[in-house]
């Protein structure tokens, strides 16, 4: 009896550490899962986008087709609002003279086609100044201009950034290129990223000037340090792949010692060249005055846009300025602007989102 008793015994402790064993093979295997899924997190795909631009119509699958081809994983819906001057307060917006696209019911049926392809959505609200008076520049004369440009600018972002959230929006863009309205009302500024954030769940980010971006007060209240990338980068006519990434050293030195004290990755809200002469001199030139058509630059300046920085861990990706809807009909062999649609830098743009992480 004995004998038995302690061979019972035994066996019972045997069970209990056996059990014990189990929970932490168990336990184990959880804790190993959630590195992984961590770790899946932070290896994100580069954002490979292009700028949307809007259409007086709707979007089809048929205009999603030439953007799949080039395997974009990311397009900017862009509604603009408009001012009548550089001193003027009031933001127009969502009116039924707009084209289909800049207005809100345009642009949740142009996210709701993108995402129903499997492209995500950066929503980037902007303004547009008569004639194309640059939105740097905008400036009220008074403090009563000043209060109420803020709030017709608030309701503006706010409209947009509740869309945002109903649509599932990726990533929202609280402004572009509005360097004095920020240099005179930061904190205005930091108020209206605490109201959108009350509202929109997604990431936040600033499109800021490429001269600009440095002086942004409010990084660290966003999830990215947004910079519409037109850099100088080369005074020859036609720079090969290789003067572009020298021409590119410096910027990104600069960038990348800018998101490491920001702890925040870098976005190209905006990025791109035309397609003529010099195009990598002043590269946010779009006056009609360059018409000698160069392909080639826009090639190598594309190119060595993306050997520079599209490895880099500190740089997150970003959207070509810019592609049109009706693709079969706007680029082409004589175009001198931006978009790279039917041209040679298309297919250089789509080696590229193939095979970039």
């Amino acid at each position: 009896m004995r004998i038995i008793y302690r061979f019972v015994i035994c066996l019972f402790i045997f069970s209990i550490f056996s059990g014990c064993a189990q929970k932490r093979d168990t336990s184990d295997e959880a804790t190993s899962d959630i590195l992984e899924k961590i770790s899946a997190k932070k290896n994100i795909s580069k954002i490979n986008g292009v700028s949307f631009v809007a259409s007086g119509d709707s979007v089809n699958s048929q205009n999603i087709i030439p953007l799949k081809n080039i395997h974009a994983n990311y397009a900017a819906v862009m509604p603009f609002a408009f001012i009548k001057s550089l001193e003027h307060p009031e933001v127009i917006y969502d009116r039924e003279r707009q084209w289909y696209g800049e207005t809100e019911q345009g642009v949740k049926q142009y996210i709701s086609m993108l995402h129903a392809n499997d492209i995500k959505v950066m929503l980037k609200p902007q303004i547009w100044i008569h004639r194309g008076a640059f939105t740097g520049l905008l400036k009220m004369a008074s403090e009563e201009e000043w209060l109420q440009l803020e709030v017709s600018y608030r309701n503006f972002i706010i409209d947009f950034a509740k869309v945002a959230e109903i649509e599932n929006v990726e990533i929202f863009c609280i402004g572009t290129e509005l360097e004095n309205f920020i240099a005179h009302r930061p904190e205005y500024w930091r108020k209206l990223i605490v109201e959108v954030r009350a509202i929109y769940k997604g990431k936040i980010t600033y499109a800021a000037n490429w001269d600009e971006y440095k002086r942004v007060p409010f990084w660290k209240l966003l999830d990215f340090i947004g910079v519409d990338a037109y850099f100088p980068i080369s005074g020859e006519k036609t720079p090969t792949v290789a003067e572009t990434i020298l021409g590119w050293k410096q910027w990104k030195t600069e960038l990348k010692t800018f998101s490491e004290i920001e702890n925040k990755k870098i976005i190209f809200t905006e990025y791109g060249y035309r397609s003529v002469d010099f195009s990598g001199k002043e590269p946010w030139k779009s006056d009609r005055e360059m018409t000698a058509v160069n392909m080639e630059a826009q090639i190598n300046l594309l190119s060595g846009l993306y050997q520079t920085l599209w490895k880099e861990e500190w740089f997150a990706g970003g959207f070509l300025w810019k592609w049109f809807i009706a693709h079969e009909v706007v680029g082409g062999a004589e175009n001198t602007q931006f978009t790279p649609q039917n041209k040679p830098a298309e297919a250089i743009i789509k080696k590229h989102f193939t095979t970039a992480n």
